[in-house]
């Protein structure tokens, strides 16, 4: 196992951050950019906003296990550094954008090349022991939280003081600076002797999902992420356009809300969540963030009133130990060579659920808050993710049998 080194450990925690900044700048004017592009209003444009989300997944989906394949072959520090140029142009086209086509394909980019956050989790797993991933990913989950506190909440501002495409340039910059940042700072985690040849039979989704099917220890918990990312793309997908519709909100609202959230998520994370998987167990922690997640959805589904949705918000910052949690699973049932593919397969399978459930999730808001709706309930979009998130438990209680794992016993394994 390489050693961890300070920089390098810096460095892909400030990657994940500034990708999540980029993002999170651009979240509040999405909706101000597709009805400026269509022409349309904020209840008609929430399709469009539904379709380009699903755009990036389905691309992010066809390449994560390519790109996880390829940083198996030859390390991590390419694929990052490609990813993190490849997110700079990205940008650039969408704020360059005067089209809705164009805006497709920059997001389709985006999704070839977002190898970013996966690759970090497995340089993460190059360079920590088993029993120290739970921690480490929840660094990672902070940065992603911390990104999300800084960026809508500078995206707002920007906005509003500059118009809908400044945010887009900013993120650009930002993505600019990681790169040449990455250059001279990234050194490589994966050794030569711990990599593997290039296998195309692997380094596809179909060809991914085959192999850890074949791993039912692995399995089950990677049917939880690929639930977990079905129901959690309702934020992403929805929360500017709920937002706009059911309160109000101003793209500077709309960034003060989503930086709550990435705050709530960042304490959690960093500050918290190695305390309670040192206090309770990995298997346990995911059971809580299970629990926390349903009832934040469902807070949010029924908060007819903006301080309500603020109520719920730290419910949900609760919630955020989940995605960390069952990475350091994984991760931890994963041979050490194959750490690298996981995370492409873990990545294509939740594209593959976002593919999907943005498009599910805006055409259930569009339906239940348009003028002529049969039942007006802007939170039915929460409600159906509630009970996704709900049926994740079933996945999560077969792969604890399938490693031997009793989520009450009073002793633990150091795999749970």
């Amino acid at each position: 196992m390489a050693k961890p080194s300070k920089n390098a450990f810096l460095f892909v925690i400030v990657t994940v951050m500034l990708d999540m900044m980029g993002f999170g700048l651009i979240v509040p004017v999405i909706p101000a950019l597709l009805t400026e592009l269509s022409g349309l209003t904020a209840e008609e444009a929430v399709v469009w906003g539904g379709a380009l989300t699903a755009t990036y997944a389905l691309m992010n989906f066809l390449a994560g296990p390519t790109m996880g394949n390829l940083s198996d072959r030859y390390g991590r520090r390419p694929v990052l550094l490609a990813s993190i140029g490849t997110l700079a142009i990205d940008f650039l086209i969408m704020g360059f954008a005067n089209t809705l086509a164009i805006l497709f394909v920059g997001r389709a980019l985006a999704g070839i090349s977002s190898a970013t956050f996966s690759t970090a989790n497995a340089y993460i797993a190059d360079v920590t022991q088993p029993e120290d991933r739970g921690r480490a990913f929840g660094f990672i989950g902070a940065a992603f939280g911390l990104g999300f506190i800084i960026g809508p909440a500078v995206g707002g501002l920007v906005a509003e003081a500059f118009g809908t495409r400044a945010p887009f340039f900013l993120a650009a910059g930002l993505a600019g600076i990681n790169f040449l940042y990455g250059t001279f700072v990234l050194p490589e985690s994966l050794t030569p002797e711990r990599r593997r040849a290039f296998d195309w039979r692997r380094a596809n989704p179909i060809g991914a999902f085959q192999h850890f099917a074949k791993v039912p220890q692995v399995a089950w918990f990677l049917v939880v992420l690929g639930l977990f990312a079905l129901a959690n793309s309702v934020y992403p997908a929805t929360w500017n356009f709920h937002g706009v519709i059911r309160y109000g909100w101003s793209e500077g609202e709309i960034g003060a809300s989503l930086a709550l959230v990435g705050l709530g998520a960042a304490v959690m994370q960093a500050g918290l969540l190695g305390w309670i998987i040192g206090k309770i167990g990995l298997a346990r922690t995911i059971a809580v963030g299970l629990l926390f997640n349903t009832l934040a959805m469902l807070g949010f589904a029924f908060a007819g009133a903006p301080w309500l949705a603020y109520v719920f918000i730290p419910v949900s910052s609760v919630g955020g130990i989940l995605g960390p949690t069952i990475n350091a699973m994984i991760s931890n049932l994963t041979p050490e060579d194959a750490q690298g593919e996981l995370q492409g397969a873990s990545a294509s399978l939740q594209s593959l659920a976002i593919v999907f459930s943005p498009i599910i999730m805006t055409q259930t808001l569009h339906a239940f808050s348009k003028d002529d709706a049969a039942i007006y309930f802007p939170g039915a979009a929460f409600l159906l993710s509630a009970s996704l998130m709900a049926m994740c438990l079933i996945p999560f209680l077969i792969g604890l049998r399938a490693n031997g794992i009793r989520l009450f016993a009073s002793e633990q394994r150091a795999v749970e």
